[in-house]
């Protein structure tokens, strides 16, 4: 598969430490510790809490993220145990187990936070609530304005991409993906006639049941087009 390239618009960033690059990237000399190591601080970032963890599970049971460790389930298991022994053993990962009956094996990032919850855990001062941890899994972005206008309507433009910009500021951006696909499906392929719709909506308000269940009435086509003369 050949990668499509970064889309345009708005994409959620994810914070790398500078050391990452120094002194981790140029030791690290497996794939899969690579991967599970990127995979960690991509999630790890989108967690809540003071003290971010992962489980074994949260790697395994992320079906996409595994698809890339191995040709097969057993593979994929295998590669990705050997992976987080390599993190854990680089110093990368800090690996925990839980004391008592539980016996749960947590993997933190070896930061602050990270040593402190270890430490904690180590000296019964701290363990984790019990609660689900708010599910995080890979999954292809959604296209931004910015690509679905490249999709849809047309080449980008200087003009274009102010227009888009502002847009992103004033309208939701599930209105502007909604009145593309109108803009669209009307054959309408101009960025006027997608701006009449949402100050329509704006101004008028946006029947939400429609945009449910994505139709169009000739009504509302008419509409838009009076606003777009």
């Amino acid at each position: 598969m050949t990668f499509p390239g970064f889309p345009s618009g708005k994409v959620r960033l994810t914070p790398i430490p500078g050391p990452f690059f120094t002194d981790l990237l140029p030791e690290i000399d497996q794939l899969g510790e690579m991967k599970v190591t990127l995979y960690a601080i991509w999630k790890l970032d989108r967690m809540e809490g003071a003290f971010r963890y992962l489980r074994r599970d949260d790697f395994a049971g992320d079906k996409r993220f595994m698809s890339g460790m191995g040709a097969s389930p057993e593979e994929a298991g295998l590669a990705l145990d050997e992976s987080l022994d390599h993190a854990v053993g680089r110093g990368v990962l800090l690996r925990v187990t839980l004391p008592l009956e539980s016996a749960e094996t947590l993997y933190f990032l070896n930061t602050p936070k990270g040593r402190a919850a270890v430490e904690a855990i180590q000296q019964g001062r701290w363990r984790p609530s019990g609660d689900a941890q708010f599910p995080v899994e890979l999954a292809l972005e959604r296209p931004g304005i910015f690509t679905l206008y490249e999709q849809n309507i047309g080449p980008l433009t200087p003009m274009i991409a102010d227009m888009l910009h502002d847009a992103e500021s004033s309208y939701p951006e599930d209105w502007i993906a909604d009145a593309l696909r109108i803009a669209v499906e009307n054959n309408k392929r101009n960025w006027r006639y997608v701006e009449a719709i949402l100050r329509r909506w704006q101004e008028k308000g946006r029947d939400e049941r429609k945009s449910q269940d994505r139709r169009d009435t000739e009504k509302d086509r008419r509409r838009y087009a009076e606003w777009e003369e």
